[in-house]
């Protein structure tokens, strides 16, 4: 069930949100309508990253109540950035969990389906402002890997390749690509959605940017966060 928990901390608005099985701290400072989110719970540089930055400046961060990249639902596990289409779900609840009955499946996969929409309008923002996401990298995952989804790239030759934006809207990365570091622009929807929040976000017209960090660079994803919060309208 799609519920909300809300309770008061010192600085800030804290609530809970839950899709399904999985839950969702909720910080929100301020008025600004810009949207942070933090998906993966074994990617602590983010959330270090998110943490400091809400401490500083407005607007609301949603963050994964896991310590896991991978969350437990129905016995079973799912990537939490896999669930936000219902193709990329069904793909990935076989990946994790191939013995699973087409019953079961399928009881999951409609739940998710009946609350997904709602979750979504929770987490995009309105008016046209931006949700921004934080991710870390540790198994070589990089920029060159994006390149083949994307419609155009700025990729800089001072620059680690798994430090990079991946954003949506092309405004923003036209702004982004004069920053110091490497950005891709993802502007077309895919023939395969793999039910990442990217392809969610641009299905529904939402700016989106993601900041891929390698995992323990705490100075450089707060300094690309940084850069993205004050350049970007």
């Amino acid at each position: 069930m799609f519920k909300i928990i809300l309770f008061l901390s010192y600085l800030a608005i804290s609530d809970e949100i839950q899709f399904g099985e999985i839950s969702f701290q909720v910080v929100e400072k301020g008025k600004s309508n810009r949207h942070y989110i933090w998906l993966h719970g074994d990617e602590k540089t983010a959330k270090m990253a998110l943490n400091d930055h809400m401490h500083r400046n407005e607007g609301k961060a949603f963050l994964i109540q896991s310590e896991t990249r991978e969350i437990i639902v129905a016995d079973g596990l799912i990537d939490p950035n896999r669930i936000f289409s219902s193709e990329g779900a069904k793909k990935n609840l076989h990946k994790y969990n191939p013995n699973w009955t087409n019953k079961k499946k399928s009881s999951v996969l409609n739940a998710m389906d009946q609350e997904r929409e709602d979750f979504l309008n929770t987490i995009f923002p309105s008016d046209g402002e931006l949700l921004i996401a934080l991710h870390n990298n540790f198994k070589g995952y990089n920029v060159y890997q994006e390149v083949s989804k994307s419609d155009t790239v700025s990729i800089k030759k001072n620059q680690n390749p798994r430090d990079f934006y991946l954003c949506t809207n092309r405004k923003d990365f036209e702004i982004l690509s004069k920053s110091p570091y490497n950005v891709v622009l993802q502007e077309s929807y895919p023939e395969d959605d793999d039910g990442s929040l990217s392809w969610a976000a641009l299905k529904w017209g939402v700016r989106y940017i993601n900041i891929e960090v390698r995992l323990g660079w705490l100075s450089m994803q707060k300094k690309m966060l940084k850069y993205a919060n004050e350049n970007l309208p």
